[in-house]
């Protein structure tokens, strides 16, 4: 059972808060791009880092692979999420032109479909007429009406671009954690604690930070989607490492 706080709520349900906040809450939102890239991004570099070093290889040999996926499947990643975004845009303007088609076409039978829409939620008589008349008086506010009570879609647009930004961006910065420590061994190669010991601990603490990030769009407590993320980042980490291991004569 959720407790609210009636004095915080009634503070943020003034006038002036009110309006503030659905002003932001319509603006889109790239947030859940970052956390989701930074996830992948940890879980598959950490993945690669812990398969070569089950099969025994030098810090060179990590850092080559580890890079490599860095950068492959960060830009494969933004790539798709980019052209995911892109695709839901060019849905969205699809349908938009085509309400606005049928209402020029066909007013009648578009005004007919928003009364049978609010009549579905209770309004009846003149009142449901009057709500009818003032949806259909502005054309912008008719075709959105359409699209979000007919369709079931959003009106907050999102940047392609600023989406795929997002999810590459983390991706690097966030996926770059496990392969620190051998960067710093191939320079270093007096370090008393073993590369990869290292890179276990940091990126535990890696997935575990971004896992409550996480929480912020999920209904779970932040420590709780913490450990989700390590349990499923430790679990691709210790099949790749147990691979690397079982093939590790085949580089040998």
């Amino acid at each position: 059972m959720i407790n609210l706080d009636r004095q915080k709520l009634a503070d943020e349900h003034s006038i002036d808060q009110i309006r503030d906040r659905l002003n932001v809450e319509n603006k889109p939102d790239y947030l859940a791009d970052f956390v989701y890239g930074a996830i992948d991004g940890t879980v598959t570099t950490f993945a690669v880092v812990s398969g070569v070093a089950g099969a025994d290889l030098s810090s060179s040999i990590v850092i080559i692979l580890g890079f490599a996926n860095l950068i492959g499947d960060g830009f494969s990643m933004a790539a798709s999420n980019f052209l995911g975004t892109r695709t839901d845009m060019q849905l969205h303007e699809k349908a938009k032109a085509r309400e606005a088609a049928e209402i020029d076409a066909y007013p009648e039978g578009e005004r007919e479909e928003i009364r049978q829409i609010f009549a579905a939620k209770g309004f009846e008589g003149q009142q449901l007429e009057q709500v009818v008349d003032t949806i259909t008086a502005n054309r912008k506010v008719w075709i959105e009406t359409m699209l979000t009570e007919e369709m079931g879609l959003s009106l907050t647009r999102r940047s392609p671009l600023r989406a795929a930004s997002a999810t590459m961006t983390a991706f690097l910065a966030v996926g770059l954690i496990p392969l620190m420590p051998f960067v710093a061994e191939y320079f270093s190669p007096t370090m008393e604690i073993s590369p990869y010991t290292q890179s276990s601990l940091m990126t535990a603490i890696a997935f575990f930070a971004v896992g409550a990030a996480k929480s912020r769009f999920v209904d779970q407590r932040w420590y709780w989607s913490g450990l989700e993320t390590l349990s499923v980042g430790g679990a691709a980490a210790v099949l790749a490492y147990v691979v690397g291991m079982a093939l590790g004569n085949i580089a040998g």
